[in-house]
């Protein structure tokens, strides 16, 4: 089944019911996806779900207070994490792989360092480490070009997370298409709170200090575009240097959301880091 007919389902943790999707074979190493800033399900790139999805279970998921789950947003990066390593008990899992983006890679992350047993292989995307550069001025970069989206009558998603190229537009406009596939069940937008709560937390992130890389054991896999101007792509350097044994790609004339823009080779790299 693709991802734009997967069933939405929810699950209780602990009094709150949490808004999910799973699909894929019952592999016995599902890979959980955690997604950006302001994000719900349907803001995961089927294109990326799907391909992922030949090989391996996916859990894609939205946070507390965000889309169809319950309860109020979170503030600071380790609640996240630890609301994910609670879900990820509740449903069942003793392992699993983790896939996080932009502010999914910030509690991705956290995950791995809380809960090492916890976590097989990790990739991070579009994303950066605590005190890292610019991500305490996600706010300040986002807010002109969500008004700039505005008046152009035009997604933001289509200058935050791509490049003004003719080859950056045009992967705008293939991502934002994708993300309308589904027609049915779609799953509800942030409320305005529940995005600055979650901005906050983006903030001290980026304002905390540095953690432990260099604990991290298990084999990651870092990608970004090399223009990200939402964190910024130095970043991506930096955990590669900091986390050892980390691989580490960079997509040429591409933005935060290089990814989306180089699905195809995105996926294929992934597969292939998973099954190592």
């Amino acid at each position: 089944m693709p991802y734009i007919d997967t069933p939405n389902r929810s699950i209780d943790v602990d009094g709150t019911a949490f808004a999910y999707r799973d699909l894929g074979p019952r592999t016995d190493v599902p890979l959980v996806l955690l997604n950006h800033w302001g994000a719900v399900l349907d803001n995961f790139d089927p294109s990326i779900v799907d391909g992922l999805s030949r090989k391996h279970r996916i859990i894609a998921l939205d946070y507390r207070g965000i889309g169809a789950s319950g309860g109020t947003a979170p503030m600071t990066i380790e609640a996240m994490a630890k609301d994910v390593i609670t879900l990820i008990h509740t449903l069942g899992f003793e392992k699993v792989d983790l896939l996080g983006f932009s502010l999914g890679g910030f509690v991705a992350q956290d995950i791995v360092l809380k809960a090492p047993e916890l976590v097989r292989r990790l990739i991070l995307t579009g994303t950066g480490p605590a005190g890292g550069e610019g991500i305490d001025q996600v706010g300040a970069v986002s807010w002109p070009l969500m008004a700039k989206g505005l008046l152009t009558l035009r997604d933001p998603k289509t200058h935050l997370f791509f490049t003004s190229t003719v080859r950056g537009r045009q992967a705008a406009a293939a991502f934002l298409d994708r993300l309308k596939e589904r027609k049915a069940d779609r799953d509800k937008g942030p409320t305005p709170s529940a995005f600055l709560r979650q901005l906050k937390a983006i903030k001290a992130w980026g304002r905390q200090a540095p953690q432990d890389l260099g604990s991290i054991s298990i084999p990651v896999l870092i990608a970004n575009g090399d223009n990200d101007i939402m964190v910024p792509t130095v970043n991506s350097h930096d955990m590669a240097r900091r986390i050892p044994g980390s691989q580490l790609v960079i997509y040429k004339d591409a933005g935060h959301g290089g990814i989306f823009q180089y699905h195809d080779e995105f996926v294929s790299k992934a597969l292939a880091f998973l099954k190592d």
